[in-house]
């Protein structure tokens, strides 16, 4: 299977969110022991104080296991030099995404000094993974109009809508073609229907592994484990956890 939504632990930013430091050997234990043979990670330090250093961090942790793990980088597009790191980020450091938080970064999906970054992430045939589901800027509609504004980037929504917005990133990812769905976070009754509903090809999974207070990441474990308990069908589960992100990620070997 393929977990899209990971972290690298907060080695320099201590937040509430803030969880176990673990190396990336740890890491690939914990994806063996729940059955993770891929994983995209994002850096944590990252979304609450943009640096270089925590991209270069990120790059560093996943080029220990280049077959196994997946880096997406981060800058707050709001900071002047974004569009700089954002290059570097793709070009000298060699990871193929972008994850955004636009709740945390304080940052609104519309601005149009999103549209020369998105270009960067084009240029270099990468994927945009966006949180959603917490307004008053990660709303569905909100990442759904950049997704259209550059349709040869695939987007991802992180959350899949979370409790509340379910429905609203449903609705948006199939209705916008390069617009995918990530149940991470979410809860079963909805990931279900996600399942069910869900355009063909669209569907993700995600743990949001690194978050935890153990370097077992013991509660994505669990959500892998509670997968089984969503009444969904075996075809549902397939391309969820490995077709679907095959083919996401297959565009990264084409850059």
């Amino acid at each position: 299977m393929i977990d899209f939504h990971t972290h690298t632990p907060a080695w320099e930013t201590a937040t509430w969110l803030g969880g176990a430091t673990f190396g990336a050997t740890e890491f690939v234990e914990f994806m063996d022991i729940a059955g993770i043979d891929r994983a995209v990670v994002l850096s944590h330090d990252g979304l609450f104080n943009s640096t270089p250093q925590a991209n270069e961090a990120l790059a560093a942790f996943v080029a220990e296991y280049p077959d196994r793990l997946i880096g997406f980088g981060s800058y707050n597009p709001r900071r002047p030099e974004a569009l700089a790191e954002t290059k570097r980020s793709f070009a000298e450091l060699g990871l193929r995404g972008l994850k955004l938080h636009p709740w945390l970064q304080g940052f609104s999906p519309h601005e149009t000094s999103l549209d020369p970054i998105m270009e960067v992430v084009a240029e270099h045939s990468g994927i945009l993974l966006c949180h959603d589901g917490t307004p008053p800027y990660s709303t569905a509609g909100q990442i759904a109009a950049l997704a259209r504004r550059h349709p040869t980037v695939p987007v991802v929504l992180g959350h899949a809508g979370l409790h509340d917005l379910w429905r609203e990133s449903l609705a948006y990812t199939n209705e916008t073609e390069n617009l995918y769905i990530c149940i991470c976070g979410t809860p079963p009754y909805a990931a279900r229907e996600i399942c069910r509903r869900g355009a063909p090809g669209k569907v993700l999974f995600g743990t949001d592994a690194g978050l935890s207070d153990k370097a077992s990441q013991d509660y994505a474990q669990a959500r892998v484990l509670e997968i089984d308990h969503w009444g969904i069908t075996a075809e549902q589960k397939q391309a969820m956890l490995i077709d679907n992100p095959a083919a996401l990620l297959e565009r990264l070997t084409r850059s």
